[in-house]
């Protein structure tokens, strides 16, 4: 067994203590929300390491790699629009939820519109953050694979496991736990893996990025643009794990901290994280580093040319920011599963449901179909259905199951069709007609549904 290895197993238990010590949970608002008594130190950690996963390290690495520049202006773009939503509709949001004892994201839902949408939204929640959670396993396993003597499935099998059983064992207790520590420690390594690496680096030879420096250019095109910024802009409302974190501070107090934290967390992290990749390009063209061609294999690339320590501890960072997202979003997935589809008062459902939830994930995993950068897109423009009732909640008061049925069932297919399909309407990116078409939808069956009860 190599290094690596065993510092995964040191780490697996750890992990797999902490969640030990955090069971004990026997409600749904335990178990999935902590209580709501998480203070904003924390908040603001599990809300950071949910968010910031292996998409950063491996996804947006490849991505700075390969296009330049323009990721930085897409991933700042999310961060910018994180903070605007936060900032305005968290207190909003946190303060509903509270005053009606609202567990799950669909939860809200429900509240404004009724228990069909609120169904509604689970599934297609459900099927949509099975492609984003697979590429949480599919970083982690391409790093093993080429890191260690593991090969990719059983990469996938590893990572699945240290997923379930902790978000099984410890609730969001656990999962916030687990998530702070790691949270931090991918944020300090992060940072010694950009001095390792602009210590090689000649800032003389930065020119050799050609236009790839600059936005627009060849590859960073305003439709590019826009295809991956607007599902990634409306992030914290659509996606329900985030959207789930804004229930979970103790007070006010501690949510504005979350927001705060959060902010300086997200710009460090994504500035690290784009210069290495842009470093690595330049290195390429000094001849100073390897040719690759699949983008998703420069950061596995870039471990193996590194002092074994780092590349050690690099490796486990991702695991950790891979693990820290992947367990938020099936911890809370089972939430709407426990508490909107089966409407269990206990958590025994919720618990089997991250169990299966995992299984579906993992076999998603192994088949490898695409980008991290765009599955992860994929499934923030299928969820983006759900902006126009999350945003109807405060300031629209047409619409009921109705309306919200059939917007999400519309969104949802509008979304899928133009992505499988590859069809492109007058030239606009597939998340733009989406999220065009989503609020068209509610607008007009908002106005049907409020004729019919007239």
């Amino acid at each position: 067994m190599n290094n690596i290895l065993i510092l995964i197993s040191l780490y697996s238990i750890i992990g797999t203590l902490i969640a030990l010590y955090s069971r004990g949970a026997k409600t749904q608002e335990s178990f999935f929300i902590g209580d709501r008594n998480i203070n904003g130190i924390v908040s603001a950690l599990t809300y950071s390491a949910t968010t910031y996963s292996a998409f950063m390290m491996v996804g947006l690495v490849g991505l700075s790699y390969a296009t330049g520049v323009g990721a930085l202006g897409f991933e700042l773009t999310y961060l910018i629009g994180t903070l605007f939503f936060l900032s305005y509709y968290g207190p909003k949001i946190w303060r509903i939820a509270k005053d009606k004892g609202i567990v799950s994201p669909s939860g809200l839902i429900e509240e404004r519109y009724g228990q069909k949408t609120a169904k509604t939204a689970a599934f297609i929640s459900l099927l949509a953050l099975i492609p984003y959670t697979s590429v949480q396993l599919t970083g982690v396993a391409l790093i093993l694979e080429k890191n260690s003597n593991l090969n990719f499935s059983t990469g996938i099998i590893i990572v699945g496991i240290l997923i379930a059983l902790w978000a099984f064992l410890g609730g969001l207790r656990g999962v916030a736990l687990t998530d702070s520590i790691q949270g931090i420690f991918m944020i300090v390594v992060s940072i010694f893996a950009l001095i390792w690496v602009s210590l090689r680096f000649d800032f003389s030879a930065i020119s050799s990025m050609g236009n790839l420096m600059y936005v627009p250019n060849s590859i960073w095109t305003p439709k590019f643009f826009l295809g991956l910024t607007i599902p990634w802009f409306f992030f914290a409302l659509t996606n329900p794990q985030v959207f789930q974190r804004m229930f979970i501070p103790k007070d006010l107090s501690a949510l504005r901290k979350m927001i705060i934290y959060f902010g300086f967390f997200g710009i460090i992290y994504t500035v690290i994280v784009t210069l290495i990749g842009i470093e690595l390009k330049v290195m390429t063209n000094q001849g100073l580093f390897p040719l690759v061609q699949y983008r998703d294999n420069v950061t596995p690339t870039m471990l193996s040319v590194m002092p074994e320590w780092l590349s050690i501890l690099l490796a486990l960072s991702i695991l950790a920011a891979a693990i820290t997202t992947a367990n938020s979003i099936v911890l809370t997935l089972s939430s709407m599963v426990s508490k909107d589809i089966i409407k269990e008062k206990g958590i025994l459902f919720g618990r089997i449901s991250i169990v299966v939830i995992t299984i579906f994930i993992g076999l998603f995993a192994v088949k490898k179909i695409s980008y991290i950068v765009e599955l992860s897109v994929l499934s923030s423009t299928i969820l983006l259905c759900l902006l126009p009732l999350i945003l109807g909640i405060f300031h629209f008061k047409m619409g009921k199951d109705f309306t919200g049925v059939i917007t999400l069932i519309g969104g949802f297919l509008i979304s899928v069709g133009l992505t499988y399909f590859k069809i492109s309407i007058i030239g606009l990116p597939t998340p733009v007609i989406t999220l065009i078409s989503c609020f068209v939808i509610f607008f007009l069956s908002g106005i049907i549904e409020s004729k019919q009860y007239k």
